[in-house]
């Protein structure tokens, strides 16, 4: 069975069928029956990690432990609102964490995630998403253009749609496009933070 813990870039968690590369972690948002609650987050550490890790397993959704949720890759987990885990993912989570305090002034992991909080979420409970010029946007953010999700990468736009990157245009020079990625991850982004692509993007840009 599909379970409804796939995290899209919108922010949506769906069901749809797909794993990714990433896990991630908000605390406990499912019931005994392996469905959602109308909670969307339990604490203010949205994480991510790695698939594996040494020998640890777990079942999915078991009840009274966290909610597992899926994505795609990095760059849909930073567009959620995630950052790495410092356990699974230290390394990635030294590199985001240097630039993210070089970018936004910061100076531990308490404040990074309390303006993580208050940069991903509107007060009643959607996403928050705000105006950039496209020209000042690093490699690895998520815009909304032509009403769907796409990922600034190099001079392309890539079109991240049912759990799969499926189309490459050209970067657009200039104009003001909704980000739907953090402000402050994007500063971390533009201060040299580089995330993991999935194989289907790597597939659309070797093309």
């Amino acid at each position: 069975m599909t379970l409804q813990n796939r995290v899209l870039p919108t922010g949506e968690i769906t069901m749809l069928p797909f794993r990714g590369t990433l896990m991630g972690n908000r605390g406990i948002l499912h019931g005994g029956d392996q469905r959602l609650k109308t909670a969307r987050w339990q604490h203010p550490h949205w994480v991510t990690c790695r698939l594996h890790y040494k020998d640890w397993h777990r079942p999915v959704m078991t009840p009274h432990n966290y909610t597992e949720l899926f994505f795609l890759d990095e760059c849909v987990a930073l567009a959620a609102g995630h950052r790495p885990c410092g356990l699974c993912r230290h390394r990635e989570y030294t590199l985001f964490k240097q630039a993210f305090m070089a970018a936004n002034a910061t100076h531990n992991l308490s404040e990074i995630d309390h303006l993580m909080r208050r940069s991903r979420v509107l007060p009643n409970r959607t996403q928050r998403r705000y105006q950039a010029p496209i020209e000042t946007l690093p490699d690895g953010t998520f815009i909304l253009y032509q009403a769907a999700p796409w990922l600034l990468w190099q001079s392309h736009l890539l079109l991240n749609v049912g759990g799969r990157y499926t189309r490459k245009i050209q970067r657009p020079d200039h104009g003001l496009m909704t980000t739907l990625t953090p402000a402050p991850t994007v500063a971390a982004l533009a201060h040299g933070y580089r995330p993991d692509l999935h194989p289907s993007a790597q597939h659309l840009l070797n093309r």
